[in-house]
Order: C-alpha cells, then sequence, then structure tokens
C-alpha cells in the first residue's frame, strides 16, 4: 500500500517491452466504484472476494508485468497460483509508508492511525509477502525509476 507498485510495474512493462495491468483497476472498471466504496458499501470480505476472482483472471490471461493489491497474497488460493511467476514483492518502512499514503481516505485499511494499522498489516502480511516472492525490493529512498531497475536488476531481466 503505497509502495509504487502502479508506478513501478507500468514502468517495469515499458522496459521489458510488455503489456502492465493492475487488478485494483480490473476491479474498479468492473464494479464501476472505487475501491474505498467498495470497502464501505460491501465490506472487506467482499472486496477480497473480487480481488481473489479478479488476480484469477488476470494470471490466466495476461502475459506481462502484473500488479496485485497488497492485501490479494492473504488467500492460500491466490498464494498457490502465484507459484509459478516472478513475484516481487516492494518494501518500504514504515514513516515512508506513512509520508506516501498519509490519511488517504482512498486506502480503506489505513482510514484511522495509519502509523499503527499500517504496521499491523506488515505484521500481518510480511511472511506471506516473502513467501510468494521471488525477490524483494527496497524502494525507501529510491525513485520509481531506480525501483524499476532494482526489480529488473532482481530478476535477471533485461530490457527490451
Amino acid at each position: 500500500m503505497g509502495v509504487g507498485k502502479s508506478t513501478v510495474g507500468a514502468l517495469v512493462a515499458e522496459r521489458l517491452g510488455c503489456a502492465y495491468r493492475d487488478t485494483d483497476d480490473d476491479i474498479v472498471a468492473a464494479e464501476g466504484r472505487s475501491i474505498a466504496d467498495i470497502f464501505v458499501e460491501e465490506g472487506e470480505p467482499a472486496f477480497r472476494a473480487l480481488e481473489k476472482e479478479a488476480v484469477r483472471v488476470a494470471l490466466a490471461g495476461h502475459d506481462g508485468v502484473l500488479a496485485l493489491g497488497g492485501g490479494s497474497v492473504l488467500d492460500a488460493g491466490t498464494r498457490a497460483l502465484l507459484a509459478g511467476h516472478q513475484v516481487v514483492y516492494l518494501s518500504m518502512d514504515v514513516e515512508e509508508a506513512v509520508q506516501r499514503t498519509g490519511l488517504n481516505v482512498a486506502r480503506p485499511l489505513l482510514a484511522v492511525n495509519p502509523r499503527k494499522q499500517w504496521r499491523e498489516l506488515m505484521e500481518a502480511r510480511r511472511h506471506l509477502y516473502t513467501e510468494v516472492a521471488r525477490a524483494v525490493v527496497a524502494t525507501d529512498g529510491r525513485t520509481p525509476d531506480e525501483v524499476a531497475q532494482a526489480v529488473l536488476d532482481a530478476l535477471e531481466l533485461k530490457e527490451a
């Protein structure tokens, strides 16, 4: 959340000469409303079901760089689907996360006390991110271009 997955994903795809897709964008397009609205109107479990299906469809039909929402790894089935893919976990520390996300209402899981909530989310998720990741790339203090290059380097991929 706020790590730059959309920006970095698009840069990596551009450098590889392939398509970019974001499952959060897929959900918003399919539902015709924001993720925050889905959380408020239907709750997190309903959103997670939509997210699970969006990831499944994207993995089955997309052949480029795919950005996933931070909570997608909470589902064991999704983690199993990711096992055969080159997954990169973009990491950052709490201070940078709060600086990047602030109190943004578009991030429903950080609506109250963002530092505490971010830490709790990361404590619950970090092991899942590392479980599915082939590489971990720190984003702290780096520009999106630097992170994109670090991703390519970590996966030993060459630009197109």
